[in-house]
């Protein structure tokens, strides 16, 4: 089976989106949580709604990984409030990311769970480089850049903040950093305090934050600058409203604002004109992080996008699942970069979707496990150029640290799951990382894959003369022809002892042959 079939499995087993369906793409950002409802029609999205309420999460962080009481209670409320809004839209057409107080939770999976019974819906959590190709998706496609021009987009959120310089809809270069406008306030201003020298620290500390690529950015270098999410734009109206500008945020404007803001002394006493009284608590912190940007990257102007991750998220679910889909560009650039034996992949591929056209109604598998499965099986291989022995384990460690375009944290661990479990025993907790939600199609594409690869041990360009499989329930069963099996003596040895390997996936196997 070719990468093309593969696609048009995939997509045959994904219900296709049809004219006057609703989407909905939320995220769960450190200050705010957005989300925006959009009717597809005649190849278009057209938005039918916004919702946003200020949650502020990244005040809820403890120290030690942990969410306040008082402020995991704010969130779960308003999600329960943008679940009431979209009941009547299908699973498949929500997507729920969040971002950077959810990445440095220590246990995750405590306030995900409860969060996704409030929604209704999975919330996936997505790396902040991933956060930064969504949000140059979403600003790239609200304004347009010109042909051939590349761009510098700078997205300041409570808790991180992303730089990104692109071209056209293709993010080139993709930074965040742990400096957010609630964070910076909470961390160089405590108390609420604000003075010309504890500015002038701050500046320094944040100022090394973008050197750390400023040079590499510097060189590529850029045609315009666009800023984009709230403290940006509550900036840029506060620009206007002294009348700096017509909105935009220039090099000569934004000290004007940091030394009015200053004057007040204290964050209460704020009175930036244009301000409005739920940013005031924390635009001290997203003025310091701007002038930062400015004075390190030499921008002089920057002008300011209504658009943001949330528009990117409903963007980039028009093309997942078919041939735009940024996940397999990215399983192909992980190909190439690892030096992969192509041909072994096609081989085991091509088997494990044998199998799985075989088992996926039975199992009620789809086109995400296809793709995860398809996925998996070409990249099966990756940990081998780091070492021979337990390549299985350094590609699955691989799969689960890098960023990998297009892939949330979840299916990341999903993919290193597969991986991780291709070959040799299946540890206890070879599925821990993953929600509930996702255990037992990850355990069944698992076995999948194990068969595929064991099939293929021998990297043998031969196909399988018959491959039959059938499943119900916990049981699979796998006939294969005798004559080939007996020519292959140490394969036969390896499927007899695959059955109690395979019961730690949950499954037990029946091996025929005849």
């Amino acid at each position: 089976m070719t990468g093309h079939d593969t696609l048009a499995l995939a997509e045959a087993l994904t219900a296709p989106l049809e004219d006057g369906e609703m989407l909905a793409a939320i995220d769960l950002g450190s200050n705010s949580f957005h989300m925006v409802v959009a009717r597809y029609t005649l190849g278009q999205l057209r938005v039918v709604d916004r919702l946003r309420e200020t949650v502020r999460m990244a005040e809820g962080l403890d120290g030690r990984g942990g969410l306040t009481p008082d402020v995991r209670q704010r969130a779960l409320q308003c999600l329960s409030r943008f679940g009431q809004r979209i009941r009547d839209i299908p699973p498949q057409r929500v997507r729920a990311l969040a971002t950077n107080t959810v990445r440095r939770l220590a246990a995750p999976q405590a306030f995900l769970v409860p969060a996704e019974t409030a929604l209704g819906h999975a919330i996936e959590v997505i790396s902040g480089r991933e956060e930064a190709r969504l949000i140059y998706l979403g600003v790239s496609h609200a304004q347009p850049p010109k042909p051939g021009e590349r761009r510098l987009v700078i997205d300041i959120g409570g808790g991180s903040t992303e730089c990104i310089i692109g071209s056209g809809f293709d993010a080139l270069e993709r930074e965040s950093l742990q400096i957010g406008c609630i964070a910076s306030t909470r961390r160089f201003f405590p108390g609420g305090k604000l003075s010309k020298k504890r500015w002038r620290e701050a500046l320094a500390e944040v100022s090394a934050e973008f050197q750390q690529f400023a040079s590499t950015y510097r060189t590529l270098g850029w045609q315009e600058v666009v800023g984009a999410s709230g403290t940006n734009k509550a900036i840029g109206e506060i620009c206007a409203a002294m009348k700096l500008t017509k909105g935009a945020v220039t090099a000569q404007a934004l000290p004007l604002v940091r030394d009015t803001l200053l004057q007040a002394g204290h964050i209460d006493a704020i009175q930036l004109p244009g301000l409005s009284d739920d940013r005031r608590p924390i635009i001290a912190g997203g003025v310091l992080v701007l002038e930062a940007a400015f004075q390190v990257l030499g921008i002089d102007r920057m002008q300011v996008s209504k658009a943001a991750m949330r528009e990117g998220v409903l963007r980039d679910m028009l093309g997942r699942g078919g041939s735009d889909d940024p996940r397999g560009s990215s399983i192909a650039a992980l190909e190439q970069r690892y030096g992969i034996d192509q041909a072994q992949a096609t081989r085991v591929e091509g088997t494990a979707l044998r199998l799985f056209d075989q088992v996926a109604r039975s199992w009620s598998l789809d086109g995400d496990d296809l793709r995860m499965l398809a996925w998996a099986a070409r990249v099966h291989e990756l940990g081998l150029v780091i070492a021979h022995s337990q390549y299985h384990v350094h590609g699955a460690y691989v799969l689960e640290h890098s960023d990998i375009a297009g892939f949330s944290r979840q299916e990341q661990q999903f993919l290193s799951t597969l991986v991780r479990c291709q070959r040799r025993k299946i540890g206890k907790s070879a599925f821990d990382a993953l929600p509930d939600r996702l255990l037992l199609q990850a355990r069944r594409t698992a076995a999948l894959l194990r068969l595929a690869v064991l099939l293929h041990r021998s990297h043998e360009a031969d196909e399988i003369p018959r491959l039959d499989a059938s499943a119900e329930g916990p049981l699979l069963q796998l006939r294969l022809p005798r004559q080939w099996l007996d020519a292959r003596p140490l394969l036969r040895t390896d499927l007899e002892g695959e059955p109690d390997d395979m019961a730690a996936l949950g499954i037990t196997l029946a091996l025929t042959a005849d």
